[in-house]
């Protein structure tokens, strides 16, 4: 499998239990491409589609939250070695050429890579893709925080300027709920040192994550948390239960109570009414209710307005409730 297999969990099932859709892009060298290393489940951010994707790690170390399907059948994590990873990016330039923009190390918790070897390949991909733009990854808060600031300076300097954060909730018992791995004190934590080190923070929030009962603390408590993280981009997620996780069973024994279309939105209209974080907003995914781009503060009003706008139409004109396989 080579890091071209682009993964789209955005344009995947639209209804109940449809297949999720894979795309692939061919590139026209694409025998020097087959020398290149990826194990396990490509997933990237929708906003990394264009991105050269080159694996730096397999797996996620945390691999607990009750959410996630993606790694709970493997592979282990492990870190790949960084003159491996250095020679897939060789083989890139190959095929491609030197006009790469973006490039995307997975897997699910790359920031979790020892420092060193990080640097040392985001140096690498930087010197032989002179035109690079960006380098991301994703990494979740309790890793960034054990990094530390100056780890994390160090990556800066090496090139690395973008990491995808999974948030989900700002709320404590949620997170617990979830066995997210971190509180909301580690999430501000981790997402100041980011900002600091000089890197933009991507952070993602699950809409619904907290269910019926906790769904006006959840809003309230997210809103404040990226109010004191100001994160560069907010991105809105909307809960499907995944197959094989433990937040599926709890729903399907009635213990965890999922929000329907209108209640979603409700929650959306909370949160975002809270912010005064300046950033972009957007819910660039195929799980919402509807789409909303815009940034902060300028346009709140207008993201309010179709949310309620949203609020009016009847719950059956929304998406079905379905089980997800990806």
């Amino acid at each position: 499998m080579t890091p071209w297999m682009c993964y789209r969990p955005e344009a995947a099932m639209a209804v109940t239990l449809r297949r999720p859709q894979r795309c692939r892009t061919r590139h026209p060298n694409e025998d020097s491409a087959k020398t290149m290393h990826y194990e396990g489940p490509i997933y990237r951010p929708p906003s990394e589609a264009d991105s050269l994707l080159i694996q730096a790690t397999v797996g996620c170390p945390w691999n607990r939250c009750t959410f996630c399907m993606v790694y709970k059948n493997g592979p282990r994590y492990r870190e790949r070695p960084a003159a491996e990873i250095c020679r897939d990016i060789d083989e890139a330039r190959k095929t491609l050429g030197s006009g790469v923009r973006t490039l995307f190390f997975p897997a699910g918790n790359t920031i979790a890579m020892a420092t060193d070897p990080l640097a040392e390949i985001c140096t690498h991909a930087r010197q032989v893709f002179p035109r690079l733009e960006r380098i991301t990854v994703y990494g979740s808060s309790q890793y960034i925080r054990k990094k530390g600031i100056e780890d994390l300076k160090r990556l800066a300097d090496a090139g690395l300027n973008r990491i995808h954060v999974g948030l989900e909730s700002g709320d404590d018992r949620v997170l617990r709920r979830i066995r997210k791995g971190a509180d909301a004190a580690c999430h501000i934590q981790a997402g100041r040192w980011v900002i600091e080190a000089g890197m933009e923070l991507s952070l993602y929030v699950v809409l619904g994550i907290g269910g019926r009962e906790r769904t006006s603390p959840h809003a309230r408590n997210t809103a404040a948390v990226l109010n004191a993280i100001q994160p560069h981009f907010i991105r809105l997620r909307t809960f499907v239960p995944k197959v094989h996780t433990p937040l599926l069973a709890d729903v399907q024994a009635g213990r965890f109570e999922m929000l329907g279309p209108h209640g979603v939105l409700r929650e959306t209209l909370a949160l975002v009414d809270r912010l005064e974080t300046p950033g972009l907003l957007a819910s660039d995914h195929y799980t919402n209710y509807i789409n909303l781009e815009g940034r902060l503060p300028d346009d709140r009003e207008r993201l309010l307005a179709k949310i309620r706008a949203a609020l009016k139409r009847d719950p059956s004109t929304f998406r079905h409730l379905f089980i997800g396989n990806q």
